[in-house]
């Protein structure tokens, strides 16, 4: 939109190759914290191929789990997956990174590590008590030469999915069909990834908020660039709770969530300051709003990108209200995760040519 920010044909020249494997050592379960070791050292520029890892695994084990990803369920403990429920790899130390900066992360592949994924209608969906407060386990495939995704079987979860990483040996005979003749779009994306905040000790993964955290949006994927407000030295970012395919609201509680093998790029910023994590799409911008309640989520949302329309853009405040009211789109990004999101899109195409 403006000079400030880097545009999707902006190039920084790429520093050193790094690769984060997701192992017992690496990785955090369920909580970011300011005070962890971090897992890999980088400088801005750099480059990093890290594996994401979803916590749904255990859905379908036989399908979903390999050695290692079967390691990290066995030796880190049920008690130590807490407060929240996603497996965050990292966190990774950018050098130079302080409170008030901007880390940009370019998100340049993201490949699913294997052809199957996991949607669970859980208690914290939606429409829980709709469906007879009974809990839900899709298995999806993707069709590699379609890139869609097709419903392999589904089962009713025995008792109440509590425990993050659950393990489920279903047997065939409770195996159902489901959707004959559907196709999913296949999209990957990472439902959570974030900086640390400055608070002391364990923050949960479950709600989103200005470090980023459990955002949920589907557009978050290879092709986008997210800008994380930096709240704490070295910025200390991590990634997690990878999907292949999600709905905008997220209704039954989570997405099709399958582990990704994730290229990114992290660049520091200390040339512009924003309130909020910021995504750059190729043909958009979105801003992010979260709150309790989803009346304050969209009033967050809308005055964030007000700001991003004076400041960046340069419009009067009166020209960016207007604006906004017949040119962005609002919507709910998920419904699910305690704090709700909202999300506004702006065209880049409404604008004039730079000069």
């Amino acid at each position: 939109m403006s000079s400030t920010l880097a545009s999707p044909t902006d190039t920084t020249l790429p520093g050193a190759l790094h690769k984060l494997e997701a192992t017992p050592e690496n990785v955090h379960w369920g909580y970011f914290d300011a005070s962890i070791a971090p897992a890999l050292r980088v400088r801005s520029g750099d480059l990093i191929q890290a594996e994401a890892i979803t916590h749904h695994a255990g859905d379908a084990p036989e399908l979903m789990m390999d050695e290692k990803i079967t390691r990290i369920f066995r030796e880190i403990d049920p008690s130590d997956r807490s407060p929240g429920v996603h497996i965050m790899t990292g966190p990774i130390y950018v050098k130079g990174a302080r409170p008030g900066d901007m880390l940009e992360v370019r998100y340049l592949q993201m490949e699913p590590r294997v052809r199957y994924g996991s949607n669970l209608a859980a208690h914290w969906g939606y429409l829980y008590k709709e469906f007879s407060e009974q809990e839900r386990v899709t298995i999806y495939q993707i069709d590699s030469n379609s890139q869609n995704a097709f419903a392999l079987y589904a089962y009713d979860f025995e008792g109440k999915y509590e425990i993050p990483g659950t393990i489920t040996e279903c047997p065939r005979c409770k195996r159902q069909r489901a959707l004959d003749g559907v196709r999913i779009p296949v999209r990957p994306h990472l439902g959570t990834a974030g900086v640390a905040p400055d608070t002391k000790g364990r923050v949960s993964t479950i709600p989103p908020g200005a470090h980023g955290g459990n955002i949920d949006n589907w557009r978050i994927g290879a092709g986008s660039t997210m800008f994380y407000p930096v709240q704490v030295d070295g910025a200390l970012f991590s990634i997690g709770d990878p999907h292949i395919s999600q709905g905008d609201g997220e209704l039954s509680g989570t997405a099709i969530e399958s582990s990704l093998n994730v290229l990114f790029q992290v660049i520091l910023r200390k040339d512009f300051q924003f309130p909020s994590p910021l995504l750059e799409a190729p043909d958009c911008w979105i801003v992010h709003g979260f709150d309790d309640d989803l009346n304050v989520a969209m009033r967050s949302a809308s005055l964030d990108m007000l700001q991003l329309l004076t400041e960046e853009q340069n419009l009067s405040r009166n020209d960016a209200y207007s604006l906004m009211s017949v040119a962005a789109d609002f919507g709910v990004t998920q419904v699910v995760d305690g704090r709700q999101g909202i999300h506004v899109r702006i065209p880049r195409g409404v604008f004039p040519p730079k000069t």
